[in-house]
């Protein structure tokens, strides 16, 4: 025999138990300040005993508003920031779901996502990718009028968006180096196609040429830790000396460190070691690396609220916060002796 289904408590149900009406019910569910506390408490009361759940379909053909933030990103394998953007939508009053692109996705694919996902109900879009195709208007008109914010885009462009400053931080860390007295520096960059990479490449360069200096072996990795592995050894095969070696990111960083450990270079007695990004494992490599640290917290917090800002004031001026990495110095550089 079936059992019977639970009846669902509605908003007439608390509003008859408190004694209440159903908009002053609806007043105490939406925050509203203009309700006397007495009434609150009762109203209050009366949904713990129901048990009651606001009806979110309801509540969205009311409000116009379905409390839903879509996430689009490149690749689920950079996902450091992902559970503090879950957790300050959840503390913005919204839910946040997650659509990832193939790594690098071309334009095509971006337009498709994008085509997919504003046919939803959703309230706003966070789209964090390596590689913008788009002007600020062409993605305006991409996401039909869902308000979008950029995450980790390139500096200076003209888009809603919250970045870090890439040359900054790879400025400190050269410096850094050059501080110590080290002029062969050599690189594990990332891909080309990622703009992070290709900013942390361009300012490195550029800050050695400043100093009468150039680029000591430079090769390119995949941002993960074999690569990292194998292309430190590739450097040690090469022959060419350096005396400091500049890692794209943390991961990276900690694949080359098995390579030196493996040929006997040591670190920092031989090769000061500087990375990117200060990954939580990056205080407990051996030696704990020296890096840049970049706050995905604030990126996340900052990213989530200027979405919020933009969904409850559509008409807020075009902006790019700018967020500044800092340099964490530890064990893997030493002065050059």
């Amino acid at each position: 025999m079936q059992e019977p289904q639970v009846k669902r408590s509605t908003l007439r149900d608390v509003a008859e138990l408190a004694g209440v009406s159903y908009q002053t019910v609806s007043r105490v569910i939406n925050q509203h300040p203009n309700v006397a506390r007495r009434t609150r408490e009762r109203v209050l009361s009366a949904i713990r005993q129901l048990d009651y759940r606001p009806n979110q379909a309801a509540k969205a053909l009311a409000t116009g508003r379905s409390y839903i933030l879509q996430l689009l990103m490149y690749d689920i394998r950079y996902s450091d920031p992902l559970p503090a953007m879950i957790y300050q939508a959840k503390k913005q009053g919204y839910t946040l779901l997650i659509s990832e692109l193939s790594p690098f996705a071309a334009p095509e694919e971006i337009r498709a996502a994008l085509d997919d996902l504003t046919a939803r109900m959703i309230d706003g879009l966070l789209i964090y990718t390596p590689t913008p195709f788009f002007s600020y208007t062409e993605m305006r008109d991409l996401c039909r009028g869902v308000p979008f914010v950029l995450v980790g885009a390139a500096l200076g462009i003209k888009s809603p968006s919250v970045v870090f400053d890439q040359r900054h931080g790879c400025e400190l860390a050269i410096q850094h180096l050059l501080d110590l007295g080290h002029c062969q520096i050599a690189e594990i960059s990332g891909q080309p196609q990622h703009i992070d990479a290709q900013l942390r490449h361009e300012t490195m360069v550029s800050i050695l040429k400043a100093h009468g200096l150039t680029l000591g072996p430079s090769l390119e990795g995949d941002f993960e830790v074999p690569s990292g592995y194998a292309t430190a050894q590739k450097l040690l095969d090469s022959g060419e000396p350096f005396t400091a070696l500049f890692v794209a990111n943390d991961r990276m960083a900690l694949g080359a460190l098995r390579a030196f450990h493996e040929h006997g270079i040591r670190v920092p007695e031989d090769v000061s070691v500087v990375g990117f990004d200060d990954m939580g494992e990056a205080a407990y490599f051996n030696p704990p690396l020296t890096t840049v640290r970049q706050d995905l917290q604030v990126l996340a917090q900052q990213s989530v609220e200027y979405l919020v800002s933009m969904i409850g004031n559509p008409s807020m001026p075009v902006q790019q916060r700018v967020l500044y990495p800092e340099l964490i110095v530890r064990g893997s550089t030493a002065p050059l002796k």
